[in-house]
């Protein structure tokens, strides 16, 4: 109560008389309107937390101060009747405000019809808020119905898909999964509506242009008959993936190619000598004692005793 500041309209004497009934609740931060113009500039001015209109004095009445001062603000109004009942036929039709007190009422009920009117305010706020977030998000939220018909989708939807809102929403969800997706996605859902969660499913939807997308939900059910989802276009993301996967095998394949390679011992095909990582030519002796803890003792093989030393041999004892 203390701290809230009151815009009282209505004829002075009523006006003060209600300034003091207010300090008796509690409400003692309270300014006085004649008139509606004098209202909307006093609203404009001093920004109060919630506007008691009274009678409709001067040249601007009620319901056009209040029109003209949530066209600026967003301040609650709590209107003080004398009568019920629908308006007179000399007066034009409006519709019934919400806040409404009539009287006789006591200082209790006038605290409460305050207090009521400024918490309505804060959820109307907060629902406004909640719509505004709900229709500038870049993610894809939704409300989908146990039938399978989406109940609500934001924005984002005909953003990333293609397709209008009431499109999406004129089919069953699953019509829009890939086929090779709906099986597991029915499945995700089943265990949604009996009270578990989704975090982290991913599947793709049908674009209007034919194509899919990849997306990342989160889903839940607080309320019986209704899944609450908020989904993520991964799109890019797979894709990136699939490209690093790619150039992975890529590197993969190709390091098991060098490898095969290394593997590989090039020799001269007339003089066997061995080429080494440097490019340079060594011997079979030299290249493999630098290679290996290998020692070579020297001798003859039998076919090199019959083709090379025995014929050296006869031509020495020839001469």
């Amino acid at each position: 109560m203390a701290g809230v500041r009151i815009l009282v309209v209505g004829d002075p004497v009523a006006a003060r008389e209600m300034g003091v009934r207010l300090a008796t609740v509690g409400y003692v931060e309270a300014t006085i309107a004649a008139s509606g113009a004098e209202a909307v500039a006093t609203a404009a001015r001093s920004a109060p937390d919630l506007i008691l209109m009274d009678a409709a004095p001067g040249e601007m009445d009620g319901m056009a101060a209040v029109d003209a001062i949530r066209r600026q603000h967003s301040i609650p109004t709590l209107f003080v009747t004398t009568e019920s009942g629908p308006p007179s036929p000399a007066e034009p039709t409006r519709a019934v405000p919400r806040n409404v007190l009539e009287r006789p009422f006591s200082d209790r009920e006038l605290g409460l019809a305050i207090e009521l009117a400024l918490r309505r305010h804060d959820a109307e706020e907060a629902v406004h808020e909640l719509d505004r977030f709900f229709s500038a998000s870049i993610d894809l939220f939704c409300f989908l119905d146990f039938n399978g018909y989406f109940r609500r989708l934001n924005p984002a939807w005909e953003t990333t898909l293609g397709f209008t809102l009431e499109e999406l929403m004129s089919r069953p969800f699953i019509e829009f999964v890939h086929p090779d997706d709906r099986e597991r996605t029915l499945t995700q859902n089943a265990r949604v509506r009996t009270g578990d969660q989704a975090m982290g499913f991913e599947n793709r939807y049908l674009c209007k242009d034919g194509s899919y997308r990849w997306l990342h939900w989160n889903a839940a059910s607080r309320i019986a008959g209704v899944i609450y989802s908020v989904a993520r276009d991964v799109t890019e993301q797979k894709r990136a993936e699939e490209e690093r996967a790619l150039l992975t095998r890529t590197l993969e394949a190709s390091l098991a190619e060098v490898r095969a390679l290394q593997d590989i011992l090039p020799i001269c095909m007339y003089c066997k000598q061995i080429r080494d990582d440097k490019d340079y030519w060594h011997s079979v002796e030299s290249y493999i004692s630098r290679h290996t803890n290998t020692r070579f003792s020297h001798g003859i093989c039998p076919s090199c005793l019959a083709t090379e030393v025995e014929p050296m041999l006869k031509e020495l004892e020839d001469r």
